[in-house]
């Protein structure tokens, strides 16, 4: 596309902080270490997770820049970024969620394939851009449509970013036509994260942002959207992020029989603590985070101290100064939750958290029940064993 181009390598990476936990560097993947993700309610852009899967594109000439809509449409239109700033401008606060979050813990129970995120493959930003309803209807499709006048059912991005999972071809996803025309549903075209200009990791100069789904369908580098009957056919939408039981592996899986993910499930951990670690005796601030996707609220977090045969609820916050209710007006449906208690941790105790969302969802006790072959989506209770620093002490003796 003239205005933006795709690397043919990396010798053209933007900078990043330091003090990311690096999982790749080529093409670069990187999480925050989890007790810095927790330490606000929106997540600086430095420390939001870096999932890529090819050279970070360039923008050459920003005015040169245009997405195209296309497909079953009444007209096919060519969108500059300052038409796209022409639209009304609204602000998202969502967390967007990689589908592998917490991989490495599932990858203990049986080999899976993926990138060894810990728990922090995830953050809460405040999104600013055009509603990506608005932007259809200048193609002639109105709000809250299910199909188009030409059969179109699906809204396809495409970006500028290339993958060799594509063959060298485009990274692309899709979402329904249903949920891309809903006001209510927020998909943006985003232009700004957290009241700046997007930086180059997160997308620049546009990025779709779908709220409440995983990660993969808010595609970044827009190069086009086009309208069309089927789902996305890529890569990413039909041989990846779907969910198979654990009797699957790779000799016998059949693709075509799973639908690909989109919302993700309640989910929670504990940031405070690392996986084993070692406290003083006497009470301790448990913390973390609660999600769950399509704009459910987090009605409960428990915390157990004793591996799960008792239970404390903890308390749950977003902003501060404005009390948390699940599903309140008040509420950001689309962010996660933080939750916090000060607990008496007995010697060698398991640290347990389990979120409930507010259709009762409740996160799966064992790991084991939901492990599958790409590792995505382990949202199984989060356990942290602890050590008391004084048991640690006399061991030594």
């Amino acid at each position: 596309m003239p205005g933006l181009t795709a690397p043919a390598n990396y010798s053209e990476e933007p900078p990043r902080h330091p003090a990311l936990k690096v999982n790749s560097k080529e093409p670069f993947n990187a999480e925050p270490h989890r007790s810095a993700l927790v330490s606000s309610y929106i997540t600086p852009v430095d420390f939001f997770y870096k999932r890529n899967h090819g050279p970070i594109p360039i923008v050459d000439d920003l005015s040169r820049y245009s997405v195209s809509i296309t497909g079953l449409v009444n007209k096919q239109i060519q969108l500059s970024m300052a038409d796209i700033r022409s639209l009304p401008k609204y602000d998202v606060t969502a967390t967007l969620q990689c589908a592998g979050n917490r991989r490495t813990a599932m990858s203990k129970v049986r080999k899976v394939r993926g990138v060894g995120w810990d728990i922090s493959a995830l953050g809460n930003a405040t999104w600013g851009g055009a509603k990506l309803s608005d932007v259809l209807e200048l193609v002639g499709i109105p709000k809250l449509s299910s199909v188009t006048s030409f059969g179109g059912k699906h809204v396809e991005f495409v970006s500028v970013d290339r993958c060799k999972e594509e063959k060298g071809g485009p990274y692309k996803a899709s979402i329904p036509l249903k949920q891309a025309t809903d006001p209510d549903a927020d998909v943006l075209l985003a232009y700004e994260m957290n009241g700046e200009t997007l930086n180059r990791d997160h997308g620049y100069p546009l990025r779709v942002v779908v709220p409440g789904v995983i990660g993969a369908r808010s595609v970044k580098w827009l190069d086009s959207i086009n309208i069309i009957k089927e789902e996305c056919q890529g890569f990413f939408m039909q041989k990846d992020y779907k969910m198979f039981p654990p009797s699957v592996d790779w000799d016998n899986i059949n693709w075509s029989t799973r639908r690909p993910q989109m919302d993700f499930p309640v989910q929670s951990a504990i940031c405070t603590l690392e996986d084993v670690d070692v406290i003083k005796e006497g009470k301790a601030r448990i913390a973390g985070y609660a999600v769950s996707g399509g704009g459910r609220g987090i009605e409960r977090v428990d915390i157990s101290v004793d591996g799960g045969k008792t239970w404390v609820e903890a308390q749950r916050y977003q902003k501060s100064n404005v009390p948390y209710i699940s599903d309140g007006p008040q509420s950001d449906k689309w962010a996660w939750v933080l939750f916090e208690a000060t607990l008496d941790i007995p010697a060698n105790a398991e640290i347990v958290a389990k979120a409930v969302d507010s259709a009762a969802n409740v996160q799966p006790e064992n790991v084991e029940d939901i492990w599958n072959l790409r590792g995505i989506l382990n949202t199984s209770w989060h356990r942290i064993k602890i050590q008391n620093s004084s048991c640690v002490g006399r061991s030594k003796m």
